[in-house]
Parts: structure tokens; C-alpha cells; sequence
């Protein structure tokens, strides 16, 4: 594997092409979603923290949110040589790490449908998917190939998978 690893933290996106790994750590109710067009080999990775931006008035980074900071991925991939028609998403996290019933407060379940509701807007197709649970994520795209291997912690044991 490569050893060249771009690290995107919560309310931020990266992008690359080719070769080498985007990672984020620590997936709980933020989504992470990766977008990957495997005929030019750009992908991105998404690490939203909030569902929409104009129900929090947009305060801050686009990134922050699913809808804007899907957005902006799909956007510098395209400048990157992506083709929209071609790219492919696949959706992790949205964990509910603690017990509420306010369901304005379950945030990894509202992030979970934002970004849906988002992919299907620019008709973009949801081809792998591990959400929601109770446990953390860390998730890693490799743009040489576009798979994506998710470690998590259900129930005390760490599970490897790769999509």
C-alpha cells in the first residue's frame, strides 16, 4: 500500500487522484462519505459534522454541513477531471452515541438522511453503505482502486470490512 495519507478532520474534505489514502478518524454522528470516479481515479472524502446549513444559519465552514459540503467535493473533483455521471459514493457513520429521544438531537440519523437526500439530488449513486449503531468509525479511501476500509467498534470488539 501507499504510504502518502491526507488526514481530514471533523467539517473538513480533501481530494486526491491516482494514488495514495484519505483517512478520518473517529466517525460518531458525522458522517464520512467518500466519492470516487474510477475511470480518472479522483476521489474525496466528506467529514460532516451537521445535516444542513440554513438550520443553523450556515454559521462557519461550509464543510461543516452534509448539503454544502457535498457541494464543494463534488464541485474540486470535477475540476479535478471528474465526471459527475461516473461517480460513485459510499456513506459511513451517523452513529447515535447517546440515548435521546429529541429527535431534533439524534444527529447521526438526521446526517444519515441529509446525505441521501443530498446524493439523490445530484443523482449521484450510494453504492456501499455502514451507518448508524452505536460505535466509532475510522475510515480510509484508497484512489488508486476506490475501496474504502472501515474499522469499527460494535459491542466492545473492533470489526475490519472493506467496501
Amino acid at each position: 500500500m501507499t504510504s502518502i495519507e491526507i488526514k481530514v478532520g471533523i467539517g473538513s474534505y480533501a481530494l486526491g487522484k491516482g494514488e495514495g489514502v484519505i483517512s478520518t478518524y473517529g466517525l460518531g454522528s458525522c458522517i464520512g462519505l467518500t466519492l470516487y470516479d474510477p475511470l480518472k481515479k479522483v476521489g474525496g472524502l466528506l467529514h460532516a459534522l451537521l445535516p444542513e446549513a440554513d438550520s443553523y444559519n450556515g454559521k462557519g465552514n461550509p464543510a461543516k454541513y452534509v448539503d454544502t459540503g457535498l457541494q464543494l467535493l463534488i464541485r474540486d473533483m470535477i475540476k479535478q477531471g471528474a465526471s459527475k455521471s461516473r461517480i460513485q459514493a459510499k456513506l459511513f457513520g451517523g452513529s447515535q452515541m447517546f440515548n435521546v429521544s429529541n429527535e431534533k438531537l439524534q444527529i447521526g440519523r438526521r446526517n444519515v438522511e441529509a446525505a441521501k437526500r443530498e446524493l439523490k439530488k445530484y443523482r449521484i449513486p450510494l453504492v456501499a453503505e455502514d451507518t448508524g449503531g452505536k460505535g466509532g468509525r475510522t475510515i480510509r479511501l484508497y484512489l488508486e482502486t476506490g475501496e474504502v476500509y472501515m474499522r469499527k467498534v460494535n459491542n466492545g470488539k473492533i470489526l475490519e470490512m472493506k467496501f
